[in-house]
């Protein structure tokens, strides 16, 4: 609370009493005295305000990281389990693969040793047909054994099995086997000009090669 300052002159100090000046100097004491504890108030007032919205500016911080910190975790949490089934899945995928690719492997390597074994029947087969003379050809005995010999040649065909093509083609060392050579001119260089054994296919595998003479 502000008051008026008296201005006073040499005139007025002469005139005024003893009494009346003390009483305008106790005046005086007292707004200041009052001044003072208004301020003080508002002072003390400031500091409990902002000292409280300290308090409040950190506690806010600690709140929202510890809930920043679970939620951390949990996310953790879930993006391992997330890895953990998706390199299990790789896993079995990778599993069933290997486990079909060798179950056909084992199929395709009993197959082949099935047909080696029936090979040397067919060969048989061919010569015992190849050496019947031809008037004996219509007799009922060599047709059962034609009839036999086309059967067999047939399952072969629904397995997979085919025969390699030999004579007139031009010597191949990854399906023929030259066993001789012969100087042919009329046949050309490096072709099969006969054949002493057939060979054999499986899904493209070579199960026999065939036994070739090869002209020179």
């Amino acid at each position: 609370m502000a008051e008026e300052k008296r201005e006073f002159n040499p005139i007025d100090e002469e005139t005024v009493s003893e009494d009346q000046a003390e009483e305008i100097i106790k005046e005086d004491d007292e707004n200041a005295a009052e001044e003072a504890g208004e301020e003080e108030i508002k002072e003390e007032t400031d500091e409990e305000a902002s000292g409280n919205t300290e308090e409040d500016e950190q506690k806010e911080p600690e709140k929202k990281g510890f809930f920043k910190k679970k939620k951390d975790k949990k996310d953790e949490k879930i993006e391992e389990l997330t890895d953990m089934v998706k390199r299990q899945m790789a896993e079995f995928d990778n599993y069933r693969k290997r486990t079909e690719k060798e179950k056909s492997s084992m199929y395709e390597i009993g197959a082949r040793e099935v047909i080696e074994k029936i090979l040397p029947i067919v060969d048989n087969f061919e010569r015992g047909l190849a050496a019947v003379p031809e008037e004996e050809k219509d007799s009922p005995f060599v047709e059962g054994m034609n009839k036999v010999y086309r059967q067999l040649l047939s399952s072969f065909e629904g397995m997979g099995v085919k025969t390699i093509e030999s004579v007139g083609q031009e010597f191949n060392p990854d399906y023929h086997n030259a066993v001789m050579h012969v100087e042919d001119e009329e046949a050309g260089e490096n072709t099969v000009v006969e054949e002493f054994q057939k060979g054999y296919t499986y899904k493209d595998t070579v199960i026999r090669h065939s036994m070739v003479k090869v002209a020179n």
